[in-house]
């Protein structure tokens, strides 16, 4: 388990895909990953988009981890609402973020103005990438998001 301040240290770090290639967005219940290196190269964490929705097309997840089974962010998009463990509800879109004790089992109210448009699937894994501070962000291709 991670300590608050390596969490919060690992998001923070620049980051890059490990392959320079054109992102292939899943289809409907398909789901894609992309390994992903801190700037230094030193700290790898995993990208992963998930569609498991067959009814609803834009129920979606996105979640970077670390070392495999860390996960540091995790927002979830036109799926049901989240119970925190205090009990508040809290409904979709939301987001995940890795807490100390915890790990990602709290949920805040998506940021707007990080999340501009989550029934956009392709702007909104492209925003989850700038959140996780990846840079020189490729192009998303796929079918209908």
């Amino acid at each position: 388990m991670l300590t608050q301040a390596e969490a919060d240290a690992l998001m923070a770090m620049l980051k890059r895909l490990a392959k320079r290639e054109t992102l292939m967005f899943p289809s409907l219940g398909q789901s894609s990953q992309w390994e992903v290196k801190s700037d230094d190269g030193r700290e790898s964490f995993l990208i992963d988009v998930q569609r498991k929705g067959m009814i609803k097309i834009t129920k979606c997840t996105f979640q970077e981890r670390y070392h495999v089974v860390e996960i540091l962010a995790r927002p979830d998009i036109d799926g049901p609402p989240h119970e925190n463990p205090d009990g508040e509800e809290v409904p979709c879109p939301h987001l995940h973020i890795y807490r100390e004790g915890f790990e990602d089992k709290w949920a805040f109210p998506i940021p707007e103005d990080r999340f501009t448009d989550t029934g956009e699937l392709f702007k909104s894994l492209r925003e989850f990438l700038v959140y996780c501070n990846v840079q020189d962000i490729p192009p998303i291709q796929g079918g209908i998001a």
